[in-house]
């Protein structure tokens, strides 16, 4: 009987030191705080505010870019970029869904082109978007977001046309 209790107290030890933590829980009240703030660091280029939300290796992908933003001095350079290219800009979280460590949300985003978009003039227009992103939470910070929305929708709002390729005929 001894040996049996001394076999089964380490193999105990050892199933619950195996045993996977549950995602971190919060509200749905606390993941719009955290939402909320993010999308301040957007409308004011608010880079101390990004300071204290990011995670230092946060990963974060939207539409517009080719690779993803890494790291809050990348995000930072982001907000600036955002700050000169538009103004008025407004966010609204619409909606917000919590499960785990992930945030979804449906937000709406209004601004006017008031900066060149690479060697394109400003616009001067107009635009607003609904999206929805997924955004992860670790150790109380964002450590990865994924937003999706629509570019074409959002580029014709700034006066932009899509033209069909050009097809060589025989």
């Amino acid at each position: 009987m001894k040996n049996i209790v001394l076999f089964l107290i380490p193999m105990l030890v050892l199933f619950l030191s195996c045993k996977p933590k549950e995602n971190q829980q919060f509200t749905e009240d606390e993941a719009k705080v955290i939402l909320d703030s993010f999308m301040e660091t957007v409308m004011n280029a608010d880079t101390i505010l990004a300071e204290e939300i990011l995670h230092p290796d946060c990963v974060l992908r939207y539409p517009v870019l080719p690779e993803p933003i890494k790291g809050i001095d990348g995000y930072k350079n982001f907000i600036k970029n955002t700050a000169n290219t538009f103004s008025e800009i407004k966010a609204t979280i619409e909606e917000v869904n919590v499960k785990g460590d992930k945030i979804w949300c449906r937000y709406t985003m209004t601004g006017k082109n008031t900066g060149t978009l690479g060697d394109i003039p400003a616009t001067g227009k107009n635009f607003q978007i609904t999206g929805m992103a997924i955004t992860r939470i670790l150790e109380g910070k964002i450590i990865a977001d994924e937003t999706y929305w629509n570019v074409l929708d959002f580029y014709q709002q700034l006066g932009f046309t899509l033209s069909p390729p050009e097809v060589e005929t025989k």
